[in-house]
């Protein structure tokens, strides 16, 4: 064995393997016990949904803090952890965002959308993203450019403020209420706080069940100046939020208009998505996962 190659990666035998044994092709096989242990990491940062100070990741995961920085150290070289250096906390990196969409690209619901947003895109000329619940809000996970560049910084990864976004409040309107609070805990900011009185979170409420009546949001001039959108979700066979559909260009160019020729479009792409979901209800249980 060469030099380079760590005593912890030997198989089956020695100090290296786990003690758990797992069945594969009817035979028993072991693991690699500090591959395993770097897993109960991952899925600690992954069950917190928010990201975590060494202290409480080694904690969550039953490790000695020194152990898991070590850990660390070597998962973020791999690019699955990446460490915050203003706040000093952990949070998933490149590599398990690339896992993370390598799996959501198998999802009937994803599958579904990106041909129908890319042909959005094209028919009406502005730019279209699909945006999935992530544990700090909605995500865009797809993000078909059309017509002239925006001056706003969009991409894969993107997570939408809940009140300030038109694609947020869609989420805040159709997710289950106990989803939506770990969501907005896990947002921060001056916008978050100013929803805290009981007569401003009633006129939200209000104004969610409004988005629920007509079906989609529109934001003009917000979150940030000269860009206006329209947001609709895509619901699966039980009236549940599978992803969610926004159409972004310049104000003023955009026709955010609820019965607007933008938003009749948007409402039928949606809808689309949402009957290809009918016609493959096996799917969707992992898609749920």
């Amino acid at each position: 064995m060469s030099a380079g190659v760590s005593k912890a990666a030997k198989p089956a035998t020695g100090k290296g393997a786990s003690g758990r044994d797992t069945a594969h092709g009817g035979k028993t096989q072991r693991g690699i016990q500090s591959v395993e242990v770097g897993g109960r990491l991952l899925l600690a940062l992954a069950q917190a949904r928010a990201p975590l100070a060494l202290s409480d990741l080694a904690a969550a995961a039953q490790i000695a803090p020194g152990q898991a920085h070590a850990y660390l150290v070597s998962l973020s070289r791999l690019g699955l952890i990446k460490r915050d250096e203003l706040s000093g906390r952990y949070e998933p990196g490149p590599l398990s965002l690339r896992l993370g969409l390598l799996h959501l690209q198998t999802q009937p619901a994803f599958r579904a959308a990106v041909p129908r947003a890319a042909a959005l895109a094209e028919a009406i000329g502005f730019s279209v993203a699909i945006c999935i619940a992530g544990p700090q809000g909605p995500t865009i996970v797809r993000y078909e450019h059309a017509g002239f560049p925006l001056h706003v910084n969009l991409h894969v990864g993107t997570v939408m403020s809940l009140p300030a976004t038109s694609t947020g409040r869609v989420f805040c309107a159709f997710l289950p209420r106990d989803v939506r609070d770990a969501m907005w805990a896990n947002q921060s900011g001056a916008a978050n706080r100013a929803i805290t009185q009981p007569d401003e979170s009633a006129a939200f409420e209000a104004a969610l069940d409004a988005i629920r009546a007509r079906g989609l949001e529109s934001s003009v001039d917000a979150p940030s100046p000269g860009i206006s959108s329209l947001s609709a979700p895509v619901l699966d066979p039980d009236g549940r939020l599978s992803l969610a559909l926004t159409v972004i260009g310049s104000t003023g160019a955009i026709d955010v208009a609820a019965g607007g020729p933008i938003a009749r479009a948007l409402l039928a792409a949606a809808r689309d998505i949402g009957a290809q979901l009918v016609a493959e209800p096996s799917l969707l249980a992992s898609f749920a996962s």
